[in-house]
């Protein structure tokens, strides 16, 4: 499997951990997939720092793409770069259809795992191409979620991937979370994914201009750890996860931005 691949074993992790002590985020297929398989993790992809702060990032996005289907109901939603997240069953596929997107070898092993049905399926995809879309169904709007996705593309292909799926659909809404110019160069030298062997990573510094430059709407920044769900740690924890993770040093490697088309 190649190594930006193996880095769905990371987050995977982290949904497990936090499911298993009842904080953050209820993930039972995490735990499921995790407690099977035992994966080989070590160093900083196995602390619990990184994986209350996957809990919360996973739950962020599960209520942003809640409220967009609820807001539109006949929506497809794409969770490209999917690994083996369980979001489909946390949130629940809607009267539209899901589709999960990721490597080919992924998709692969994903389906040992969950099972296609009228409203979901799982397409083999890579994004840094374009020619899977034309396997996406023809429908209005499109719910995109790019979690833990564009610090592996280059600028072109994240200018390539939002331009497709504009293109694609005539209404788009995205959340993605994107590291920095800084933060993509620190992860160089001191990131978990380094423990999978990947050591190339982007970053995005103004999505108010990405979003121009392929012709989306910047709607706003989100927060991945909000208030609400630091207050689910305890003590000790709680402090130093809000002053480490929180703070505004982290907001200078990495942030969430929502993009749309109307």
């Amino acid at each position: 499997m190649k190594n930006v691949s193996k880095t769905m074993y990371i987050p995977l992790y982290g949904k497990a951990f936090v499911s298993r002590k009842g904080i953050i985020l209820n993930d039972p297929t995490a735990e499921a997939i995790w407690a099977q398989e035992g994966f080989s993790l070590r160093g900083k992809a196995k602390s619990k720092w990184l994986a209350y702060y996957m809990g919360m990032r996973s739950r962020v996005f599960d209520r942003w793409v809640q409220q967009k289907t609820k807001e539109h109901p006949g929506a497809v939603v794409l969770h490209i770069g999917c690994g083996l997240d369980s979001r489909v069953l946390r949130v629940g596929s809607t009267s539209g259809c899901w589709v999960d997107v990721d490597f080919p070898e992924v998709i692969e092993e994903r389906r040992r795992y969950y099972t296609e049905s009228e409203t979901y399926r799982m397409l083999a995809g890579d994004a840094r191409e374009t020619h899977w879309m034309d396997s996406l169904p023809q429908v209005e709007t499109a719910i995109v979620a790019l979690e833990g996705l564009t610090m592996y593309l280059t600028d072109a292909q994240l200018h390539q991937l939002l331009t497709a799926l504009k293109q694609h659909f005539p209404r788009l809404y995205i959340l993605m979370d994107c590291y920095t110019s800084f933060g993509a160069k620190a992860s160089k030298y001191k990131n978990p994914i380094n423990t999978v062997g990947v050591n190339q990573t982007f970053g995005v510094d103004d999505p108010t201009a990405l979003a121009q430059e392929t012709g989306l709407r910047f709607v706003k920044e989100h927060t991945m750890t909000p208030e609400y769900l630091i207050a689910e740690l305890k003590g000790l924890e709680q402090k130093l996860f809000r002053k480490l993770f929180a703070g505004g040093f982290a907001g200078k490697l990495y942030r969430m931005y929502e993009l749309e088309k109307r």
